[in-house]
């Protein structure tokens, strides 16, 4: 009979090639010309950085610092981020016009609806992405199509749904669903926004990636303004790669020595870990229906664009079972002392879960000791989405789904 600590399947590869171009399109400029746009939004707020101090005195490290996504446009998510963004330098395409001449608000306007006419969206979504396309479209006057992959939660439909998306759900996995978007956009003349990319389709992809550094340029600014060290580690869960690419792109080109990176991925849907694996410097594809608590987090395929950057400086990467993106929400949920409570939903705390083992359990000292962990660290990690299911999420949290005892 296996013990619990064997009951958590954790793999992990290191990253021994460091090294190799950087990735300038998510430099210190661009980046913050995304936020100059961002903040143009009526409903734009800088998300916390919540210190978990007591968490980290407990776990023997300096600090952690969780930048809680949960709060972003009351979306409950990061991917807002990058949808409004890559739409809003399509609409400045159309338009002929600079998008550092351009803002939210002008794309709203009446007499530039007039000209563009109505555009459709559409894009394949695990929720969180596709229900914020649908919020960008409809701010804009415009229409999104979204399509889901089998076994969607009902919740998160209704969240594209009630921001104004027409949400379809199919009977494909991920990575077919996205296939699926592609032939019907190209069937209607509908535009797809999707945040991985292919041969002949990186432009798009790649506006998403540099509105993901939004999140980054906060967290300096925010770290700035309390006299706070930069991080040593991140710990950046990846589903096609993009958010996860976009933040370490940032940091390598802010900072030669920038925080030791690990990439995290549940096992059913490990592409990222699966490429690395190869060593071949290609990406790999995962097949199966990639079933996983983590919905965020499931897809087969890595963004290319988004892998060449972890491919040349992620640290580590690893792959792991629900139980530890279920530890994470729990603990989470309930801080020790004052720290504040973080409201996280499977795929946003994979991150801290991985950390909390890491810190404590015998037979994973050695991956510590790899990490470089001590009580010096000050580890960063992205709280990518609130309780976008709360069914899941109270089975989780107050049942003990996912737990080494369910």
């Amino acid at each position: 009979m296996k013990s619990k600590d064997e009951l958590i399947d954790i793999q992990s590869i290191k990253n021994k090639n460091l090294g190799g171009p950087k990735p300038d399109f998510l430099n210190a400029e661009a980046a913050k010309h995304v936020r100059r746009f961002h903040i143009s939004f009526e409903e734009y707020r800088a998300t916390p950085l919540t210190s978990l101090k007591n968490l980290a005195d407990y776990l023997g490290i300096k600090n952690i610092y969780v930048k809680d996504e949960s709060y972003r446009f009351k979306l409950n998510s990061f991917k807002v981020l990058g949808g409004t963004y890559a739409i809003a330098r399509f609409l400045a395409e159309k338009l002929g016009r600079d998008i550092e001449n351009l803002n939210f608000e002008m794309l709203k306007c009446k007499e530039v609806k007039e000209e563009l006419g109505e555009i459709t969206f559409i894009t394949a979504t695990d929720g969180n992405h596709g229900k914020g396309i649908a919020w960008a479209a409809n701010h804009l006057g415009h229409k999104a199509v979204i399509y889901l992959p089998d076994g969607s939660a009902q919740k998160r439909v209704d969240a594209i749904r009630e921001v104004g998306g027409k949400a379809i759900v199919t009977n494909l996995n991920y990575d077919d669903t996205v296939a699926y978007a592609m032939k019907k956009a190209e069937e209607n003349d509908w535009h797809l926004v999707q945040d991985t990319a292919w041969d002949g389709y990186r432009k798009i992809p790649s506006w998403i990636m540099q509105g993901y550094t939004t999140m980054a340029e906060e967290i300096k600014l925010q770290l700035e303004l309390e006299g706070i060290e930069e991080p040593t580690h991140m710990f950046l869960q990846a589903g096609v790669g993009s958010m996860a690419g976009s933040i370490l792109g940032y940091y390598i080109n802010q900072f030669d020595n920038y925080p030791i990176t690990t990439i995290i991925e549940p096992n059913e849907a490990a592409c990222v870990f699966n490429s690395a694996a190869h060593s071949d410097g290609k990406t790999h594809k995962v097949e199966g229906d990639l079933k996983t608590d983590m919905a965020g987090l499931a897809c087969g395929e890595a963004n290319p664009i988004a892998w060449e950057i972890l491919r040349d400086y992620a640290h580590m990467f690893v792959s792991c079972n629900d139980y530890v993106s279920s530890r994470g929400m729990r603990i989470l949920a309930n801080p020790i002392a004052d720290d504040k409570q973080i409201i996280s939903g499977e795929s946003g705390s994979v991150g801290l879960g991985f950390l909390s083992l890491l810190m404590e359990k015998e037979n994973l000292r050695s991956l510590k000791n790899e990490l470089q962990l001590d009580e010096d660290s000050i580890v960063l990690i992205f709280n990518t989405e609130g309780a976008t299911d709360t069914i899941n999420y109270r089975k989780i949290v107050w049942d003990g789904k996912d737990s080494l005892l369910d």
